[in-house]
């Protein structure tokens, strides 16, 4: 009962795909945010009257004082220039301003939004460093007439705490975007300003204004910004928001000019003869601070590698489809020109094994239509500790040829070698228990071995219950992916994979690299890659057709997948020395490894990407070219898949759910990819998983529904 009631862990290799993606979505959310791009509110609020506004206000200074329900404003003494620099900091144009202030001597208040300071805080503390005094432009530069109380709040808060991370310290100084002189104040923006003077905080507008932004000339900047007749001034210019080059021109002339003129470039505090508007900040609220700006940071990085990787997969998505489109029509054209043939007929028998664990749903279909086939083969089927009655049921049906080796449970690699020890033949087919063969499957599979040099050949492996929406995705990517690739490995003489489903071998070939191997669990991706290595010819068979019953559910999927890919990257590593080595070893170590890491391991890895940068685009923009380019991929996908179809002679019925294949069947093929990565990083021994099949291939399409295999009457 206690075991029962026992709650179920999450396998560690299940929840960190799980948290990694969670915490990918958080830094691209926490990045739309910082840029502005979620959350962000545009909105300016129009001119309304000023009849609630005090007339001393009106008519006051540019510093508004309304803290403790007073309603007080300050001028700045004759002879005194308050240069303010709003929207940065900029990485371009803030260092620059920087530069020009320091060369002259001259202070300024920088008033900064949470997004900018968040993103280049060393500027914030360069801007600290040099004497300057930063105050609040909110964080996203909302209009704060237009916002509720609680949203003023977190503009302040979040203001706040990246110039605390950035620079350590806090201000009291704040500027409303879209503010102007004080005389501008109306009953929309006096709301705000007695709301900001409660929370403790100095509101600074200017009397000065460059107009800057609207890039008027040099002159005419200076014209704006130079106080008459030795009257003291607070001057608006911007360090950010777009080009400022006029800006720092019309900054380094105006400078000099008015100094001779007698005036002081201070900041705010230091013309009013005030306390410094800077408090240090410490304990807690610092490091909450410096942890927010180190988040940003991080998805920042975070951002720019997957917009690296974005372009990774782009090259690598086109570069795949290029070849296998350029290189599938090159394999084709070459067998299935008049006259082709891979060397003598090959008449011979051959031993055709067929491994079986647990298999009497299917295991009937298999062994009869290896029958029916239309070449001399001996059939053994090698009993792998079945529990279920494979061997009871294959002996029942006392079919000619066919012979049932038994064995403890040892695994499939071992079962394989215990039938090739058995076989009487040179040649060996090798296929699953699940799996029907055509009658010329045989055949057209042993036909290459006409070629003395071939020591391996693998055949065409189709997916025999596709009638459903998951086996028709898995269809489409037997068809596009496993076949469009082997045609294209074919010519580049670097076959990485014999599919298990169907595929043949010459029996000198697996006793010279050991017979097949139990290092892996791609033992058909493993005794490829050493065969290859040995220096023999891999090749593909199309027309040697096999069907095989595919997973039906996404958990038997996922296991599928999961072994296909940690198996693939336990292959790759295992033969990671053909890199170096020379001869036919290092030819495969150096075309074929590269090829498979970029297109079966890295590939799949990042093709999400496109995926996520889709949804990222339609919720934070632009909407319409990231629309366009997912389109792009998708109609280039779909010309791909329409080609590989057509060589196959298959129904283009099925692509019409390719769209939503892209959307769903990928991101379930990343993240079982995921887990294989966290499983070899993290050292770990995946086990084999064996799939309940349901025996729904009883026959290969086209056989006779009334007349069984083997050419027998019906009851």
């Amino acid at each position: 009962m206690a075991s029962r009631t026992r709650r179920r862990r999450v396998p560690l290799r299940l929840l960190l795909p799980v948290l990694f993606l969670v915490a990918l979505m958080a830094m691209l959310m926490l990045r739309g945010y910082v840029h502005s791009e979620i959350l962000a509110d545009h909105r300016v609020q129009s001119p309304v009257a000023a009849d609630r506004v005090p007339e001393k206000v009106l008519e006051g200074g540019p510093v508004i004082d309304t803290r403790g329900g007073r309603a007080e404003t300050l001028r700045v003494p004759d002879r005194h220039v308050v240069l303010t620099f709003d929207d940065g900091p900029d990485p371009v144009w803030t260092p620059q301003v920087l530069d020009v202030l320091k060369k002259h001597d001259a202070h300024a208040v920088f008033f900064v939004t949470g997004t900018m300071a968040s993103r280049y805080p060393d500027l914030v503390r360069r801007i600290v460093d040099e004497g300057h005094e930063i105050g609040l432009h909110t964080f996203n530069h909302p209009d704060l007439s237009l916002q509720s109380k609680d949203r003023i709040d977190w503009e302040l808060s979040q203001n706040q705490l990246a110039i605390t991370g950035a620079a350590g310290i806090r201000t009291s100084l704040f500027r409303p975007p879209y503010s102007s002189q004080a005389g501008a104040m109306d009953n929309a923006s006096w709301p705000v300003a007695q709301y900001i003077g409660d929370r403790g905080y100095i509101t600074v507008v200017n009397t000065h204004d460059s107009e800057d932004w609207r890039k008027p000339g040099v002159d005419e900047i200076i014209r704006r910004s130079t106080p008459e007749d030795g009257e003291g001034g607070i001057v608006l210019m911007h360090d950010s928001g777009g080009e400022r080059h006029q800006t720092v021109r019309a900054l380094d002339r105006m400078l000099p000019e008015l100094k001779d003129k007698g005036y002081a470039f201070d900041n705010l505090t230091e013309a009013l003869a005030a306390p410094s508007a800077h408090s240090p900040v410490t304990g807690v609220e610092l490091w909450k601070g410096k942890a927010w700006v180190f988040l940003v940071q991080i998805s920042d990085n975070v951002t720019a590698v997957l917009v690296a990787g974005l372009a990774v997969i782009g090259f690598l998505v086109i570069a795949r489809f290029g070849l296998m489109l350029v290189l599938s029509a090159v394999h084709a054209r070459k067998v299935r020109r008049k006259g082709f043939a891979w060397g003598p007929p090959v008449t011979e028998p051959v031993t055709v094994l067929v491994p079986a664990y647990n298999e009497a749903k299917c295991i009937e279909d298999t062994v009869r239509s290896l029958v029916a086939s239309d070449h001399p083969i001996e059939i053994i089927v090698i009993d792998d500790g079945s529990s279920d009655g494979t061997a009871r049921i294959v002996e029942s049906l006392g079919l000619p040829g066919v012979r049932v080796v038994r064995q403890l449970n040892a695994g499939k690699p071992a079962a394989l070698n215990r039938g090739v020890a058995n076989a009487r033949y040179d040649i060996i087919v090798m296929m699953d228990g699940d799996t029907v063969f055509e009658p010329t499957t045989v055949r057209e599979l042993v036909q290459p071995f006409g070629d003395p040099r071939v020591g391996a050949v693998a055949g065409n492996a189709k997916v025999g219950n596709k009638d459903k929406l998951i086996g028709a995705w898995q269809h489409i990517e037997y068809v596009m992916g496993f076949n469009l690739d082997r045609r294209m490995y074919d010519v580049l003489r670097c076959m990485p994979t014999i599919p298990g489903a169907v595929g043949a071998f010459r029996r000198a070939a697996l006793e010279r690299v050991g017979g097949m191997s139990d290092d892996t669990l791609a033992e058909d991706t493993d005794i490829t890659m050493a065969i290859h290595r040995d220096g023999w010819k891999v090749v593909y068979a199309e027309n040697a057709r096999a069907w095989t019953e595919a997973p039906e559910s996404v958990q038997q999927l996922w296991s599928q997948r999961y072994r296909w890919s940690y198996g693939t990257m336990q292959a790759i590593w295992k033969h990671r020395r053909a890199v170096i080595e020379r001869g036919p070893s290092g030819r495969f170590g150096r075309v074929g490894l590269p090829l498979v890491s970029l297109f079966m391991v890295l590939a799949p890895l990042l093709a999400p990407l496109i995926d996520v940068f889709l949804i990222y685009g339609l919720i934070f923009g632009p909407t319409g070219p990231t629309i366009l380019a997912w389109f792009a991929v998708l109609a280039l996908q779909a010309a791909c898949a329409a080609y590989s179809f057509f060589l196959d002679k298959e129904k283009l019925t099925p692509l019409l759910s390719l769209p939503l294949q892209q959307i769903l069947y990928r991101q379930l093929m990343y993240v079982v990819l995921l887990q294989s990565w966290i499983t070899a990083l993290t050292g770990g021994r995946l086990r084999w998983q064996k799939l309940r099949r349901k025996g729904g291939v009883a026959a290969p399409p086209g056989a006779s529904a009334q007349q069984p295999l083997d050419g027998s009457p019906v009851a």
